[in-house]
């Protein structure tokens, strides 16, 4: 089959100067008769060693208190924020790889928003390892990159048009009113508690002219042909906690679903907005090449760290003590295995223009 890409739904408001990858529809390989590898010395998730005491020595200390749940790290207390995955060296791993197959996604583009090539002031909300900062800053080498985040988990070495800042962005934003020609927003899912108010703050810090993108995955694991069993624990597990946990940390796992980002740059006051819909297949299921190298990216992500993208959710939604939690890990990574299970996550992306005064 062709590499021939078409979004699953695209809506507009205005008018793009470059098209962005149209998604390959997604027909599954045929089954073959080998079974799936299910070796659990290989699956088992190990946390490595952090070194971030070492490498941001000139922080201040109580930035480095870190939570630690059964061996991992989280965001410090000192954050408003319970955000739900670890900052450690296992779960930057995992990020790393996310960036891989968002830009194979985007056949090999940082980004959608039909940014001026002479952009100056770019912002990265949620930089985490800072990995979309750096990429950015080596193909703009005259723009000026900050990335946030919540925690000191940045490289000291980067490209010296980079610098990475400590912000919640859920609190007001420190930067000056029409600062930025870009601001880009990615994976901030179970993070934000108010979407308007952060495009509101996206909104006044970008210049007029300047552009705001924000790219979201749904946790939610999804399937349109049944091989997903209603017994899986990719229902039973997976799905179960990331449907319940909004609710007690007060944000929303389901942004498509409520069109949160979209609904968020029209009330900021955004124009020329795109919604641009996609599939992400978990493993290598589909025919298309790049879709399932693609998947294979995102089963490597979530085999990285599984047990750092259900700790924290299972024990708020099943409480620390609730037996079965392993036992779900193991049964989650064989189906992550299992080509003969075509299932897939939702990604969306939004981008919007700040009106010229």
């Amino acid at each position: 089959m062709a590499d021939s890409w078409r979004p699953t739904s695209a809506r507009s408001s205005g008018s793009s100067t470059s098209k962005p990858p149209e998604q390959a529809e997604l027909i599954a390989e045929p089954d073959s008769d080998e079974e799936y590898q299910n070796d659990d010395d290989r699956d088992r998730d190990s946390a490595l060693g952090s070194d971030i005491e070492s490498s941001a020595g000139s922080i201040a200390s109580s930035i480095l208190e870190y939570r630690m749940i059964q061996g991992r790290t989280y965001h410090s207390d000192r954050h408003n924020t319970n955000y739900f995955t670890p900052n450690d060296e296992q779960q930057l791993q995992s990020i790393d790889i996310t960036h891989h197959y968002l830009t194979l996604l985007l056949e090999d583009r940082l980004f959608l928003a039909p940014i001026s090539d002479n952009v100056q002031n770019v912002l990265d909300i949620g930089t985490g390892s800072g990995i979309w900062s750096i990429d950015f800053a080596d193909q703009f080498p005259h723009a000026q990159v900050i990335g946030t985040d919540l925690s000191p988990m940045q490289p000291l070495w980067v490209p010296p048009n980079v610098r990475f800042e400590l912000e919640d962005c859920t609190q007001p934003w420190s930067w000056p009113e029409s600062y930025f020609d870009f601001v880009h927003l990615r994976y901030l899912f179970g993070a934000i508690p108010d979407w308007d108010e952060l495009l509101r703050q996206a909104y006044r810090v970008t210049r007029p002219g300047g552009w705001v993108q924000s790219c979201e995955t749904e946790c939610i694991i999804k399937c349109d042909d049944g091989s997903v069993p209603p017994d899986s624990a990719m229902v039973t597990f997976w799905n179960k906690i990331y449907s319940e946990i909004g609710a007690k940390l007060g944000t929303s796992f389901e942004p498509i679903t409520y069109d949160l980002q979209e609904n968020a740059f029209r009330a900021a006051g955004f124009k020329n907005i795109e919604v641009y819909d996609y599939k992400l297949p978990i493993t290598g299921w589909p025919t298309d090449k790049r879709m399932s190298e693609v998947g294979q990216y995102v089963q490597l992500t979530l085999l990285n760290d599984l047990e750092g993208y259900t700790l924290m959710p299972w024990h708020m939604v099943m409480n620390e003590d609730a037996p079965g939690y392993k036992e779900n890990l193991s049964r989650m990574r064989r189906e992550l295995h299992n080509k003969r299970i075509h299932a897939y996550m939702r990604t969306r992306y939004v981008y919007g223009q700040k009106p010229e005064v």
